[in-house]
């Protein structure tokens, strides 16, 4: 292959990859035009992020070729593919959490003091003013000092984005590169993406949210099971074409919203303060009652979910529950509350992922079967079982390590530990963060029928259908207050952005 006779940068032609007993690519081929967004579509599991994983140097390939610039690559490596200039940007994010946002970003590659003897030693004062460049250029307002473990997940995404901007790439993989941002950091991501293209970088990007995919995408390649689908310009599909093609089913509703009776107050904040990162939250859950809380990253949804659940101490207001204050110092008393949190990094915060699905399913609530002082296997396999039932996890054998799980199914693994509790308020923390479309509409069905039940949840969401699609009510919170607060039928996109962003109705 010659690139002149080419109008490809990269193809991948016929690639397959095994893994033991499982076969994750099955002649897969890809191909990218320079210059373009190419979005690789595909449920969790399909392959998208493996057949990635190959192109970037971290797997090895069993049988194919992959060519780029012309040149057909072999004995690829992550060291040779960022020499090359393909730069990736992965779903699961992996910092060094004590090293400063500077440090992370020039990781690798950093520039020394000068030669001789002086060569030994990282010229930080080049790194913290090429990182307060890059940070200006992207509108991030982060100090280049700050170490990544004080930084949100969102934050930590947009410091990952970052850093492989700064590799000046011909090609960046972007992997769900806006699952835990909201829509103004997206917008400043699609900014770049924009100048990118414009200055000759071609992007592979996988994203499950369709929004994304009309916006961005100029071609669009489908594969599903490990195999390809389909592939083609973005103007040849629909959204009900692209879901088909990836679940391999119809999805008639993403958001199956059902209705359910709302009934008295559950959970009651009360001019809740946690100082320096919000004020005088107050708001009220009732059973059966889906509350939406929305904001821009950093507006503080979190932070009073984590105080709700005991993570973090309240300075002054109150929590009552059912009509009748609460002392939540800790987790422990939020749990014997009924109260439980689904965190939005599940994998880091919310599973044990060496550990079994059954392990993770029973960890919360042990003192159901261990009675004295032995577990009672019997019971906690009969009761897991159940909750597999119920929630619908796909797995064979509960034995399974839960790290092996899709996105989704790790997700209902995390609400099942907490439904096997008595609860009676839900905290869901970016819910559907980082899963397919076909899990997504199996969670938000899930919520539906739990609120039927009588669960008050408290969810909150980065994506604006996600918040208008399954919200009773929404709270909006703009920078660690509450700027207003919206019911089902009069919410809007332009309503809650407007609050977002410190506006007013």
């Amino acid at each position: 292959m010659d690139q002149t006779t080419s109008p490809y940068v990269l193809e991948m032609r016929e690639i397959t990859k095994s893994f033991p007993g499982v076969l994750a690519l099955d002649r897969v081929s890809l191909k990218v035009r320079p210059s373009t967004v190419h979005v690789l579509c595909g449920e969790n599991g399909a392959g998208k992020s493996t057949l990635m994983k190959v192109l970037s140097g971290e797997h090895v390939v069993d049988s194919g070729e992959i060519y780029f610039n012309g040149a057909r690559l072999e004995n690829q490596n992550t060291k040779a593919a960022l020499n090359m200039g393909i730069a990736m940007i992965h779903q699961e994010l992996s910092p060094v959490m004590d090293m400063t946002i500077a440090e992370n970003i020039f990781l690798g590659r950093e520039p020394s003091t000068g030669g001789g003897v002086l060569n030994m030693f990282v010229d930080f004062k080049s790194i913290y003013e090429e990182t307060q460049k890059l940070l200006d250029k992207l509108g991030l307002k982060y100090n280049p000092r700050m170490k990544m473990r004080d930084l949100s997940i969102a934050a930590q995404q947009l410091i990952e984005i970052t850093k492989a901007i700064s590799r000046k790439a011909s090609l960046i993989i972007m992997d769900e590169p806006t699952s835990a941002i909201t829509d103004k950091e997206v917008d400043m991501l699609f900014d770049q993406i924009t100048d990118l293209k414009a200055n000759g970088v071609a992007i592979i990007y996988i994203t499950h949210k369709m929004n994304e995919i009309f916006q961005i995408a100029d071609d669009i390649t489908v594969i599903r099971d490990g195999q390809y689908v389909d592939s083609g310009p973005a103007t040849a599909y629909t959204e009900n074409k692209l879901i088909s093609q990836m679940v391999g089913r119809e999805i008639t509703n993403i958001f199956p919203k059902m209705d359910a009776e709302i009934g008295d107050v559950v959970l009651e904040v009360r001019n809740l303060t946690r100082t320096g990162v919000f004020e005088n939250i107050s708001f009220q859950v009732r059973k059966g009652e889906i509350f939406g809380l929305a904001g821009l990253v950093g507006a503080g949804r979190t932070e009073v979910a984590r105080v709700i659940f005991g993570l973090d101490p309240a300075d002054s207001g109150e929590i009552l529950m059912h009509g009748k204050p609460v002392k939540i110092r800790n987790t422990t008393a939020a749990i014997k509350n009924g109260i439980a949190m689904v965190s939005e990094d599940r994998k880091n915060e919310g599973l044990v992922l060496v550990r079994s699905c059954m392990e993770n399913i029973s960890l919360a609530n042990l003192d159901k079967f261990a009675p004295g002082l032995f577990l009672n296997l019997k019971s906690e396999k009969e009761l897991a079982e159940k909750m597999k039932e119920k929630l619908r996890v796909k797995v064979h054998n509960l034995q399974v390590k839960v790290g092996t799980l899709s996105g989704g199914n790790q997700q209902k693994v995390v609400i099942a530990k907490w439904l096997l509790g008595d609860l009676n308020v839900l905290i869901l923390d970016e819910p559907t963060r980082g899963i397919d479309v076909g899990s997504k509409s199996e969670i938000h069905r899930l919520m539906s029928e739990l609120a039927q039940q009588g669960l008050a949840i408290i969810m909150i969401s980065s994506e604006l259908p996600e918040i208008l699609g399954m919200s009773d009510r929404v709270l909006v919170m703009h920078e660690g207050e509450a700027t207003g607060e919206i019911s089902r039928k009069d919410a809007s996109q332009e309503a809650i952005m407007t609050l977002a962003t410190g506006g007013k109705l």
